[in-house]
């Protein structure tokens, strides 16, 4: 099955590559798998307030994966797969791609204007053309209905 990756949080741009990707599964019969990633916490020298603010980042995270997860089950009719996990954006995304055998694209929404993200000055810039699935970029001047002609 073609599954589309997607990096989420909270921006508008990963809502942009929600909506693409979710657009795009499911007019090919493919499916979404939705990652967050978490930043490790500075290191707290008391472990167990190194433990609570590790769990709190990640319930934060389990609840933004989780609305996603729901507006694209809502709008598409899709149940993406969900990964929550913590520490490099980069190095995750390629080790998720390597893991599952099922991922066709990584899809990665950009800004409007400005500088673009860290993930996508990653995967176009220092390491374009590592990954063995292409990287599919939705620009933010785009709306919901320019996607979904688009895909």
């Amino acid at each position: 099955m073609r599954t589309y990756l997607v990096v989420i949080d909270d921006s508008a741009e990963s809502a942009l590559a929600q909506h693409f990707a979710g657009r795009r599964a499911s007019r090919t019969g493919g499916n979404v798998h939705l990652l967050l990633v978490t930043d490790k916490p500075a290191f707290v020298a008391w472990g167990g307030v190194q433990a609570t603010i590790e769990a709190e980042a990640r319930e934060k995270g389990e609840l933004v994966a989780a609305a996603a997860a729901a507006q694209l089950a809502e709008a598409f009719g899709i149940t993406p797969r969900v990964t929550v996990r913590q520490g490099d954006a980069a190095q995750i995304v390629k080790s998720l791609i390597a893991e599952d055998g099922e991922i066709s694209a990584l899809v990665l929404g950009m800004a409007a204007s400005g500088a673009p993200g860290p993930l996508v000055a990653h995967f176009t810039g220092h390491d374009a053309g590592q990954l063995p699935v292409p990287v599919m970029l939705v620009p933010g001047g785009l709306d919901d209905a320019e996607i979904d002609r688009l895909s």
